[in-house]
Order: structure tokens, then sequence, then C-alpha cells
């Protein structure tokens, strides 16, 4: 599935966090939280609330908090300032350290919550869900990402024209018949010390490449390299939940030309993207997207011809 055109975003929120829903929320739409727990977690809470009075408190519509500790998730309303009934759900799917995406789908009756692309919980309504049009987040949680998704915006992929590592053969190699744009499926995504060799040749009115690890089932990119060859920018950059973040540029040389063959060697290191041109170390890359395993799928477009693209 590919989430595209919210309607409403919120990038790099401060924890404690309090957004207007713009319009309020009606069957049918999503809304999307992509963070990172951090290693030291007890519980954090995600609330939709109505309006954001503290006194007297607002109402809480649905009170969804993960206890990391003890290993489950606590489900809630509050009504008049008086919590009704808790849900306890003896399941944990978030791990201290590392990333997530949380989707709560809003229906006409309830509630339906998916973490890391997997169901958790149904929650019923027992508030209007009209009255809801604020989303609150508290605790210690990082969020990269908020996005109100509007109903009917999430559409099947088209199946791609790609080649695939597989389970049992992990190492691709691509020598013949490669076009541009390529696309590769990476089994079971990416992990520390895989590499990904490409041998190509630039076009000779070439303006710029394009290389993208995408997280697989969503529009959100792990990595993208955008060297510019007019402008001599090596432009590195991340892109979550429709919403690029801040590029990168600085390199120790501008390796791309006209009519020229390169080598680029993209190294995964835990914490890091290594890549290097030509035999030459060009960069560091800071994972944005700490869950590798979820980076299952390669890019390659613009203005070059492939002679062999090789993943080990």
């Amino acid at each position: 599935m590919s989430y595209s055109n919210p309607r409403q975003t919120f990038v790099n929120p401060m924890v404690p966090f309090s957004g207007t829903i713009l319009g309020g929320l009606a069957p049918g739409e999503m809304l999307l939280i992509q963070g990172t727990v951090p290693s030291d977690v007890d519980r954090f809470q995600v609330d939709l609330t109505c309006g954001s009075s503290s006194k007297p408190r607002a109402d809480v519509a649905f009170h969804f908090n993960p206890r990391v500790k003890k290993g489950c998730v606590v489900c809630n309303s509050l009504l008049r300032e008086s919590w009704g009934r808790e849900e306890i759900h003896k399941v944990m799917p978030l791990r201290a350290g590392a990333a997530f995406e949380l989707v709560i789908l809003v229906q006409s009756d309830v509630y339906k919550v998916a973490v890391n692309g997997a169901h958790l919980l149904d929650y019923k309504h027992r508030v209007e869900l009209q009255r809801v049009d604020t989303l609150l987040i508290q605790g210690k949680v990082q969020v990269q990402a908020i996005a109100v998704m509007p109903n009917q915006s999430v559409v099947p992929s088209p199946e791609p024209q790609t080649i695939k590592s597989t389970e049992s053969s992990p190492t691709l190699c691509a020598k013949r018949n490669l076009t541009v744009p390529f696309r590769a499926e990476i089994e079971k995504g990416l992990s520390p010390g895989r590499s990904i060799t490409i041998k190509g040749r630039t076009n000779a009115n070439a303006q710029s490449l394009c290389l993208n690890l995408r997280v697989g089932g969503t529009s959100s990119i792990a990595l993208h390299l955008n060297p510019r060859v007019k402008q001599k920018e090596f432009v590195r950059n991340s892109f979550l939940l429709d919403c690029w973040g801040p590029e990168e540029k600085k390199s120790k040389n501008f390796p791309f030309g006209p009519d020229q063959y390169f080598e680029m060697i993209v190294l995964c290191e835990a914490s890091q993207f290594r890549v290097a041109v030509n035999g030459a170390h060009q960069f560091d890359y800071k994972h944005r997207v700490q869950d590798l395993s979820r980076v299952s799928l390669l890019e390659l477009s613009g203005d070059l011809s492939l002679e062999e693209v090789r993943l080990l």
C-alpha cells in the first residue's frame, strides 16, 4: 500500500505535542505517526481529544498508551475528567531503541490500530467522533512525522517491473538488458554490512542522477542520492510522509561528469550509509529511518545507462 496526499502534516514536532486536526476526523480517514522509541522508554501516550483544554481537562475519545516495560498497551477514554474502564492488551509491538510506524484508521464505530504494518487492536468509540479535533502526544517518544490521511487516499501500489533478491538467494546481480528507470526489491530489507554497487555511464547531456532506497509499502525514502551534474552538487536527503527533510550537500569533490563511466558503492552500516564513487569515499549519511529491515526497494533513474547492479 502507498500513502499519498495527506491533508495535514506535522514534521519533527516537539514532544509533548498538541495539534489541531483541521476539520476533525471522519470515517475512512487515518492518522499516521512515524517515530522512534528511546532506549530508556517506560511509556508514552497518543490521545485523540475533544479540544485542548487543561482546566477542566478536555475529554479524551481515545487514549493509546504503550507501556513498554510492562509489555502491554492500555486504551481508555476520559469523560468529564473521569477515566473509564481500561482495555489492556498484553502485547508489545514496540521495541526500545527502534523505529515504528503507528496507523490509526478511523471507522464509524471503532478505531483500528496497526503498528509497523500489523494490526494490533480495535477500540470501540465511547465519544462521538464529530467531537474529536485534537491530537496529543506525551511521554518518552521521538516523533519524526505525523500525517492526517483523507478517506480513500490509500491505494494499492502497481506491480513494479522489478528484479528481486530472495531469501534463499539474497545476493542480487543484474548485468543484462538493464533499463532506466530501474527497480529492485530487496528481500527482508537492508542490514548492517550489506552493500549496493552500481556500475554505469552518464549520458552525454546528463543533468542529474537519482538513487532511492525506499521503505517498502510506503512512500518514504530512507536514502535519496541526487548528483546534479550541472550544479556539481551531490544532494542527499530522506522523504518521510510526503515531506522532505533537510538536504545535505557537502562532499570532498564532485565525481560525476557528462558521458563518464562510474562505479558507486553504498555501504549500509549500523548508524549510517557510507558512499564511495570510483574508489574514493565521498560522505557518510546518518540513518533517518532506523529500522533498516523496512528498507526494501532500490530505485535508479535519471540521465544514465546501467551496466551492472549488485547487492551483497
